[in-house]
């Protein structure tokens, strides 16, 4: 049954809770198929599925409620690559975060139990190869990102996933800011701390510092002992950065020309190289000495990165997650080997850091930054906004949870009453 036969009072009336342990044969999910491939509005659309069964090692996870990332943008639009070509699958359902309840376990799995409140990471490895038994399973061979190299994400009444996935649930958040961090905030800790090893004193620029990364890239920045600058489009983002403990705030539109462009015009280029300039000079009288920052945190791509190996000091690192602009980046590598920077690149996050970081949301030291909720019924919509950048902070969207606030399974059974 697909979205265009359910009624309106159907779409907006909240999921059932069936009793614990319970599962459906069928599921309410949100569908990308190949067919109606396209911006958000288009290619989400409300199915009913058939509820996965989870195999060894596996868990069902009912969903509480899910996150919005920009990888459910891309599945949606099928680009750079398809996501229904990479699975062989017919059909997709986006969603790399979400908190929920244990439902259901596979063969073997011993570490967690059906009823279970937890929050998923999103970092999916086969267990079995040399990195993931005493490397980095960052560096497996099978290596996936849940919810967009794989089938079943959160956007669905149940998710399937590895039990190795699954972490506590911090008993104080609710169930919508649970599911809000996890992607975005344990990325941003891996490039920080494990990958560019920022260092008390140093300095970190910062781009899109109110956005889902760069909201929890400015906390990590603080609890490392090192100064932020964060560029953000506007004053409310600039208050939302520095509401979390940015240091100094740089505003991209007082930099005009400053986004590299393809098959630039020389006077393009020569107005990009006076805007970047003033923007580091701008930097020197923040920090009070000719000096520029000493890890860069990346993932704007193309429009930004010719300015960021510009911009970074002698020795520094440019940490690298993504290019939500563009993947060819174009840059002028004198800068690069003269003064000995270096590229670093990054992936989410492994079990254990993604452990590690959480425990820190357990206690207090990082806060998730929820700045819109959506319902069940309006998951395109929530990714219709992000797609436009209209957002700041995160988004996520209730699913199973049927209002706003709710923390528990009993809270929610009550709720639901």
């Amino acid at each position: 049954m697909t979205v265009a036969a359910l009624s309106t009072a159907a779409l907006s009336a909240p999921l059932s809770l069936p009793a614990l342990g319970e599962v459906p044969k069928e599921m309410d999910a949100w569908v990308i198929r190949k067919e109606r491939l396209g911006e958000p509005m288009k290619s989400f659309q409300r199915e009913k599925m058939e509820t996965p069964e989870p195999g060894p090692g596996e868990v069902l996870v009912l969903v509480m409620a899910a996150g919005v990332n920009y990888n459910g943008i891309w599945a949606g639009l099928g680009k750079p690559v398809s996501m229904l070509d990479v699975t062989k699958k017919d059909f997709h359902i986006a969603g790399s975060d979400a908190s929920g309840v244990v439902w259901k376990l596979g063969p073997g799995v011993t570490r967690w139990k059906v009823g279970d409140e937890v929050v998923l990471h999103c970092n999916m490895t086969c267990g079995q190869c040399a990195a993931c038994n005493g490397f980095d399973p960052m560096a497996c061979e099978h290596q996936k990102i849940w919810g967009y190299e794989t089938p079943y994400g959160s956007f669905a009444q149940f998710t399937l996933v590895q039990a190795q996935q699954l972490l506590k649930k911090p008993k104080d958040l609710s169930w919508e800011v649970a599911a809000s961090y996890g992607l975005v905030y344990f990325t941003a800790y891996r490039m920080l701390v494990d990958r560019a090893r920022v260092r008390p004193g140093e300095v970190v620029l910062i781009w899109g510092a109110s956005g889902g990364l760069g909201i929890f890239a400015v906390q990590i920045t603080k609890l490392l002992g090192a100064t932020s600058i964060g560029v953000v489009s506007s004053p409310s983002k600039g208050e939302l950065a520095k509401s979390v403990g940015c240091d100094h705030i740089l505003y991209r539109n007082e930099y005009p020309g400053l986004a590299y462009q393809l098959n630039e015009t020389p006077e393009q280029t020569a107005a990009r190289n006076e805007a970047t300039k003033k923007m580091g000079k701008r930097i020197w009288e923040m920090l009070g000495e000719k000096k520029g920052p000493d890890v860069v945190f990346e993932h704007v791509g193309q429009e930004t990165f010719p300015t960021s190996v510009f911009l970074a000091n002698r020795m520094s690192r440019i940490v690298i997650c993504g290019a939500t602009t563009g993947f060819n980046l174009t840059f002028d590598v004198r800068h690069l080997w003269m003064r000995q920077k270096s590229i670093i690149g990054s992936h989410f996050a492994n079990a254990e850091e993604c452990t590690r970081a959480n425990e820190l949301v357990h206690q207090g030291k990082v806060k998730p930054v929820l700045t819109e909720t959506f319902d069940f019924a309006h998951v395109p919509d929530a990714h219709d906004k992000m797609y436009r950048n209209q957002h700041m902070g995160t988004i996520a969207c209730l699913v199973s949870s049927p209002k706003m606030g709710l923390k528990t399974t009993e809270e929610v059974r009550a709720a639901l009453a």
